[in-house]
């Protein structure tokens, strides 16, 4: 393909808006055009690293068994109630009516529609297992769409599903998608970690995302890892084992009420009395489903409002504000605690229940606590795992004597897969007749790919401070042949013969045929960011030669025009 002939248009400087650097440089190499808040034009280089990262997703999918169809974007919202997701997921939902008044969504995601298809075709066990995909756009009402189409409100989508008789073929089922999932994004040039993930609005019985690994701004989610073994969770998911579990001698001291004047923050408080934030107790107060809730953890931990949300089993979850706080503790914020609490239930942390004499807010301005204790000073309705995992603590999955620790990375989530179990077949009374001759419901599994969101995953991890560096499978054109004065007789014959080889050989070839000034040309070919550039210039021309250069390395190789085909394919051999 000649330049003149397709569209590229490159920009000197990214919009303003931009805040990736994967981001920006889309904008800048012209791969991708905003038309709306999250809704983006996909441009002709965008299009064909699409294409080329969907046939490699196709072709894993069929060698694993799935099945392609296409399901419509657009479903009536019944299923959606039917599934009972209508009112969990609708703050993300894209709705609409028809001139009938009938209320549909534009899916974005299709666990309700295809177990709509599946109930009442597949009735026997001999019939299982199956596995259907699609790729098509999908479309979420982003509350705030922001990182291009990292966060997008349409983006394109792999999603497959299972269904399985049983648990064991349900096991077989995930693993062969997880196995087609790592032979994906290999196939695509990128690592990827698989980590224990929440299930979040998808429900079921556990999930995992595959995460690219990234050391920039663009890594929306924090990963932690064991340093000695397999262990891998999203921190939404992540658990440890305290390092310095107190002393479960300690005995209990009397309760005494002390003066803190000005303390209201664990900085604060531990500043003034002079003790080690492990010894106070954060009291934080929230609203789920418009129910007060008081949360305790200890004062060195973080709340992770994923992990207090699933142990409430609310549907909504917000934290009180100031107001609110005063209203229900009769204190400003930082001075809330349990001790005579009225008007909220308490919940606390696991590492809580094993703290003894710790500090909490007294529910008085200027006041606290000093050696409160569970069970003798006040009772909690619940406890849990709710707190976030953090760098240097001991790994769960290790046995003590290893000494794993975790250690946390940046990524962004390219795929999930979900074990939905029964959620969805008997919420939508989906059955088949098993073996025994009785009914029962699927056993299903969901599995996404993000295209758009990998293409632009790929971008965050491999780039400099000129521009792209694709992958050679993603790449829209393997080779870009740059000739300095396209205009200059000599160099366009010899552009057009490398051009004509390197073709016929079967690498995908962009050739900048433009009439720019050299400088343009060779800052927009390491934008654009292809695998291998040729660069033919008059002064290397006159001894018979032209530089071949991959856009990942340094190092540029002196070749003859008649040698331009095997360079081109050994260098390609070596790069990612």
């Amino acid at each position: 393909m000649k330049w003149t002939h397709t569209y590229i248009p490159t920009l000197r400087d990214a919009p303003a808006d931009a805040e990736l650097i994967s981001h920006q440089l889309l904008l800048r190499a012209g791969y991708i055009r905003r038309l709306a808040a999250g809704v983006y034009i996909y441009l002709p280089l965008m299009q064909r690293t699409l294409r080329k990262f969907s046939q490699i997703v196709r072709e894993e999918m069929d060698a694993a068994g799935a099945i392609e169809i296409t399901m419509p974007v657009l479903a009536p919202s019944a299923v959606w109630k039917k599934s009972g997701r209508y009112d969990t997921v609708g703050h993300i939902q894209m709705r609409l009516k028809d001139r009938g008044k009938r209320e549909m969504i534009l899916g974005g995601t299709h666990e309700e529609v295809v177990t709509t298809l599946i109930t009442g075709e597949l009735k026997s066990y001999r019939q299982l297992p199956i596995n259907l995909y699609q790729i098509q756009a999908k479309f979420r009402d982003e509350i705030r769409p922001r990182f291009g189409l990292l966060r997008a409100r349409e983006f394109i989508m792999k999603d497959a599903y299972t269904f399985d008789a049983d648990q064991e073929s349900h096991s077989k089922s995930y693993q062969k998608m997880v196995e087609a999932y790592f032979k994906v994004f290999e196939r695509a040039g990128l690592d990827t970690k698989k980590v224990e993930a929440d299930t979040g609005d998808m429900g079921g019985e556990g999930a995992h995302e595959f995460m690219v690994i990234v050391d920039t701004a663009g890594g929306e989610d924090t990963v932690f890892f064991c340093n000695k073994c397999d262990y891998a969770a999203n921190v939404e998911r992540a658990t440890f084992r305290d390092s310095t579990p107190p002393d479960p001698d300690e005995k209990e001291l009397p309760l005494e009420k002390i003066e803190t004047p000005g303390a209201s923050t664990i900085e604060q408080v531990t500043g003034f009395l002079k003790v080690d934030a492990r010894k106070l107790a954060k009291t934080l107060i929230y609203k789920a489903d418009g129910e007060m809730v008081a949360v305790m953890i200890r004062g060195d931990r973080e709340l992770n409002e994923v992990k207090l949300k699933n142990h409430l089993g609310a549907k909504e979850l917000e934290m009180a504000g100031p107001e609110m706080v005063e209203k229900l503790t009769g204190a400003p914020v930082g001075f809330a605690g349990p001790v005579g609490l009225k008007g909220a239930k308490i919940h606390i942390d696991n590492e809580l229940a094993l703290l003894k004499n710790f500090i909490v807010g007294a529910n008085e301005n200027d006041s606290h606590y000093l050696n409160a204790n569970l069970g003798r000073d006040f009772e909690s309705v619940g406890q849990g795992d709710l707190i976030s995992a953090s760098d240097g603590e001991l790994c769960p999955a290790c046995g003590a004597e290893s000494g794993g620790k975790l250690w946390s990375k940046r990524g962004i989530e390219v795929g999930n897969t979900f074990m939905l179990g029964t959620k969805y077949s008997k919420s939508m009374d989906a059955k088949f007749l098993g073996a025994d001759g009785k009914q029962q419901p699927f056993i299903m599994g969901s599995y996404g790919i993000g295209i758009t969101r990998t293409a632009q995953a790929a971008i965050e991890r491999y780039h400099d401070d000129k521009g792209i560096i694709w992958p050679k499978a993603i790449a829209p054109y393997l080779v870009e042949i740059v000739p300095l004065n396209y205009e200059d007789e000599k160099l366009r014959a010899a552009a057009d013969k490398v051009y004509s080889e390197l073709t016929s050989a079967g690498f995908d070839v962009l050739l900048d045929d433009r009439p720019e000034r050299a400088g343009v040309k060779l800052n927009d070919a390491d934008l654009i960011g292809l695998p291998i550039r040729v660069t033919i210039g008059a002064k290397s021309l006159k001894e018979g030669k032209i530089e071949i250069k991959a856009r990942s390395e340094s190092e540029m190789i002196l070749a003859s025009l008649e040698d331009s085909v095997l360079v081109v394919r050994k260098m390609l051999e070596k790069l990612r």
